[in-house]
């Protein structure tokens, strides 16, 4: 399978060149990178067009008119891809050599997935490797913690835990995310996540393939985390949805989480038109789980499910 990366940037010149030789230097050779510039001030244009001038059967560089923003930047470098698996990447990050290969197996190895996001390392500035945990962590966490780690669930109820940096996809994607929704705090990663969960097409692999780079000037954080037993606790905690064996309190909280996410969904959908289909049966889905938890409860506790159903018509609670 060819591969293309989508590469955004903006004022990204002090760490640029050590992603792209990153991206160059790889196991399995990459067969095109397009970049998408935001109308950067810095140097990196420069930076840029002297990685085309060597590499000039691969990159394709493309400056914007006017500066567009990260959502709608990554959304162009995508559909501007042409091969059949598109990596994701940030400017300031660094691959390990094996990334690429690693992830062409995993889909020549699972033909059915589209999507695959991964671990990875954490790095300062100065390229120093951290002691930390990472919001990738989280999926090990959550199974030590005999809960289960279903894609649909957390990233509907909870949280996005697959980062754009990390994340790769087949081409037959593009006609399912695209356009990217544009809303605040809703990324285009999380965006692609659910549309491959919901199709259940999603495959976290728990490898670290690259060194993501925390530093002063970067758009998005919240990925690296103190490596202490409470922030363990506090991730898994987070992130820990739904158990195999349930107790009552646990039917309760999980049928509320899902009640806010039909409501949250259902105020996607009015905002996001042109996304319609997707958020229509993700709302179906969403509720069919709701009902079957909820038929689940009510055989195992009969009497407290119908004291719950009363109080919570009166207080307009889990309601779907």
């Amino acid at each position: 399978m060819k591969t293309s990366v989508a590469v955004c940037t903006y004022n990204g010149e002090k760490f640029l060149n050590q992603q792209l030789d990153s991206i160059l230097n790889q196991t399995m050779p990459v067969d095109e990178i397009i970049v998408c510039d935001d109308r950067s001030s810095d140097a990196t244009a420069a930076v840029l067009q002297s990685y085309a001038e060597k590499h000039p059967g691969i990159f394709k560089i493309y400056i914007n008119e006017e500066n567009i923003g990260s959502v709608r930047n990554f959304e162009k470098a995508v559909s501007l891809c042409k091969n059949e698996i598109i990596f994701f990447s940030d400017q300031d990050d660094v691959w390990a050599e094996n990334k690429v290969e690693r992830i062409v197996d995993t889909f020549n190895l699972y033909p059915e997935i589209s999507v695959i996001c991964t671990n990875g390392f954490g790095i300062d500035a100065q390229n120093k490797q951290l002691d930390v945990i990472t919001v990738w962590d989280s999926p090990a966490f959550v199974k030590e913690n005999k809960y289960q780690f279903d894609y649909f669930n957390i990233l509907n109820l909870v949280d996005n835990f697959c980062t754009g940096a990390t994340m790769a996809m087949k081409k037959e994607m593009q006609r399912e995310i695209i356009p990217f929704p544009i809303m605040d705090g809703f990324h285009h990663d999380r965006w692609i996540a659910l549309v491959s969960a919901l199709r259940n097409k999603l495959f976290f692999l728990d490898e670290k393939l690259i060194y993501y780079r925390e530093h002063s000037s970067q758009q998005v954080g919240n990925v690296l985390y103190k490596n202490t037993v409470d922030v363990k606790d506090s991730l898994t905690s987070y992130f820990s949805v739904e158990k195999e064996d349930k107790s009552f309190k646990d039917y309760k909280k999980l049928l509320k989480r899902f009640a806010s996410a039909y409501k949250k969904n259902t105020e996607l959908l009015k905002e996001i038109p042109d996304n319609k289909s997707f958020f229509e049966n993700n709302l179906s889905e969403i509720k069919a789980r709701f009902m079957r938890l909820e038929n689940e409860m009510k055989k195992k506790h009969p009497v407290k499910s119908m004291i719950l159903k009363i109080a919570d018509n009166f207080k307009g609670k889990r309601k779907i």
